[in-house]
């Protein structure tokens, strides 16, 4: 059953992707961060990759000093990236998986491959004060092994689902809402906070902010993309009000 407003956190990062194309100071990320904030965003998501390939050491210092909504700051479970987020201290720390080879980040965290390591990054970011959430599949034993992890919050993966939307696929689209719904069911049961993210448009959205467990989506790539055409509060705009639509009960 849906319930309560679901907030929205805006990625910046293919804003940096645009500047760093060219290698000046435009368009800045953080001004987007501002007018994303001004159209409705309710926190900003930034991932400082390994490579620097778009967001930068320096963006993430002023996104921490000037915004004024939570920074969610998205980054691999290395020593580096947790020694950066110690010092910034940003509301939020994501703990994703991380390639050099990936376009985007591709699937959710293993969490079984190197659980020492993230239950010590997760310690230290929380005693940092920073509300740590990592991103993994929606499969109920994932949401057990984040709890026993020690983490408060996890982001559910809907790369899958987003591939399905748009192959057409109905049948798979309602086999993996399910499962995103089950694994949202079980986490919130056991504790979690529930976020969701990846892939998500103003056309695919809706069945997922009508899980009422979400308390949280995270979008990035498709609102800078519609910024090109119509502006960003304008595809903020648009999100919101679907997101607003489907949790109302109008959008199954």
């Amino acid at each position: 059953m849906a319930s309560g407003r679901l907030r929205l956190g805006v990625n910046i990062d293919h804003v940096a992707t645009v500047r760093n194309a060219r290698g000046g100071p435009h368009p800045d990320p953080v001004r987007a961060a501002h007018l994303a904030i001004e159209a409705g965003a309710d926190g900003i998501t930034a991932h400082l990759r390994e490579d620097r390939r778009h967001i930068r050491d320096t963006d993430m210092e002023r996104l921490r000093a000037e915004i004024a909504r939570p920074l969610n700051f998205e980054m691999a479970v290395t020593d580096e990236m947790v020694t950066i987020a110690t010092r910034l201290r940003p509301h939020a720390a994501c703990l994703v998986p991380e390639k050099r080879e990936e376009r985007t980040t591709e699937g959710g965290l293993d969490l079984d491959a190197r659980p020492d390591a993230l239950r010590d990054a997760i310690k230290a970011l929380a005693d940092a004060g920073c509300r740590v959430s990592l991103f993994v599949e929606p499969e109920e034993r994932v949401m057990d092994a984040a709890r026993a992890l020690g983490a408060p919050v996890v982001e559910l993966h809907t790369g899958r689902y987003a591939e399905l939307w748009l192959a057409g696929d109905d049948a798979g689209i309602a086999s993996e809402r399910e499962r995103l719904r089950r694994a949202a069911a079980h986490g919130a049961a056991i504790g979690l906070e529930m976020h969701a993210g990846h892939g998500l448009t103003t056309e695919n959205v809706g069945p997922v902010a009508a899980i009422g467990e979400f308390v949280e989506l995270n979008i990035g790539h498709y609102l800078i993309g519609e910024a090109i055409f119509g502006g960003l509060p304008e595809a903020i705009g648009a999100m919101r009000a679907a997101m607003d639509e489907a949790r109302s009960g109008q959008s199954a």
